[in-house]
């Protein structure tokens, strides 16, 4: 069976691989595309555009929305893999076609009139790029109950399809957070038998809803939540053992279903013009994205996004193909201004020799511009 690590790729030949290079500066330069974030989806874009024989960029801040969770699920021939791991075997497949993977935090980007975007790094140092990538995730924002936060991606979930399979047939809470409760309980009711909802101090669910809570056997505990219980594991945090309640009574859990607050982190999008908007589920607000068409293009020309930053519902898989979209879409835009202007140098004016007037063709002069604009470094001469 072929795992993740072997699945890495090597170098191609003739192709210099470039590695994440943690703690080091991003190579001063003019890229295609930067891309922010490496998660599934920057990987994702940075693979593809990499064979697709674009330079780009990747830069990472290292601080994935997964990282607590024990493996990636849902993933076709990867399931279960470590989060950690898919992202070092993506690393090296980016690096093996060339691309550029490093490790920082993009503090600001702007871009003058007409010009290429400047991506500054909490370093100092910056790039430019022709088009810029946003793969940046969202922050979960856990509701202010004491404990949650540490076990939070272990016995404190939100996802069933992510997490269910691990947490089937064992007693299951399901912290009410708003009117989107009742349904959380009775989806998690596929995945045990033993499933209580804690309503928290929220709305009380109507008689229909009782109803249909009480046909699957799902346990309704009034009351505010003040904590949760662990199991000793001396100065690490534990496993979770039960609810407390605010009166002292502790109901035995072992998972606990929170829905959170979902923000896309991009502030750093800010400046550009580039919008974010609500999401609502039902009439709830349960968080906000960056608007995007389904290519992942912004309002803003040149600006992309991917991943949970634009789909907050997005699954590590689905991520990963948003970032393939987007990457092809960028691609399509960069092969119309390539040949813009390639067009442009062939149809403008050279000066001819004395004898004869102005004529129009592709001269050294002009290859030499047209390649400096479009191929960078790469660019071959005449």
């Amino acid at each position: 069976m072929t795992t993740a690590r072997t699945a890495a790729r090597t170098a191609r030949p003739g192709e210099r691989a470039r590695t994440a290079r943690p703690g080091g500066q991003a190579r001063s330069g003019r890229y295609d595309v930067v891309v922010v974030g490496g998660g599934a989806a920057g990987l994702s874009a940075g693979l593809t555009l990499a064979r697709a024989r674009r330079s780009v960029l990747v830069i990472d801040s290292g601080e994935p929305r997964n990282a607590p969770a024990e493996g990636v699920h849902n993933y076709l021939g990867l399931d279960g893999v470590p989060p950690a791991e898919l992202v070092a075997v993506g690393r090296a497949e980016v690096s093996g076609y060339g691309g550029e993977v490093v490790a920082g935090r993009v503090v600001s980007v702007e871009r003058p009139e007409g010009g290429d975007f400047r991506v500054v790094l909490e370093d100092g140092s910056a790039v430019a790029a022709r088009r810029l990538l946003v793969t940046t995730g969202l922050v979960d924002e856990l509701p202010d109950v004491p404990g949650l936060a540490e076990l939070w991606g272990r016995d404190v979930l939100h996802c069933p399809y992510c997490h269910g399979w691990e947490v089937r047939d064992q007693p299951i809470g399901v912290l009410a957070t708003g009117p989107l409760a009742v349904h959380q309980a009775l989806l998690w009711r596929q995945w045990s038998e033993r499933v209580t909802l804690f309503l928290h101090d929220t709305v009380e669910p109507d008689d229909e809803q009782y109803e249909r809570l009480a046909a699957r056997g799902i346990a309704v505990v009034d009351g505010r939540v003040a904590g949760l219980e662990t199991t000793s594991a001396g100065d690490a945090a534990g496993r979770l053992s039960g609810v407390r309640l605010a009166g002292g009574r502790v109901v035995p859990c072992r998972a606990l279903v929170v829905a959170t607050r979902g923000t896309a982190r991009a502030g750093l999008l800010a400046g550009l013009g580039v919008e974010t908007t609500e999401r609502v589920m039902d009439g709830w607000v349960v968080g906000d994205h960056v608007v995007a068409d389904p290519a992942g293009a912004t309002s803003v020309p040149g600006v992309w996004v991917a991943g949970n930053a634009a789909d907050l519902t997005a699954q590590v898989v689905v991520a990963a193909a948003g970032g393939l979209r987007a990457a092809g879409a960028i691609n399509a835009d960069l092969l119309a201004e390539d040949e813009r202007l390639a067009l442009a140098a062939r149809r403008a004016p050279v000066a001819a020799g004395p004898s004869h007037g102005p004529s129009h063709g592709f001269s050294p002069e002009v290859e030499a511009e047209v390649c400096e604009r479009v191929a960078g470094e790469r660019r071959h001469g005449i």
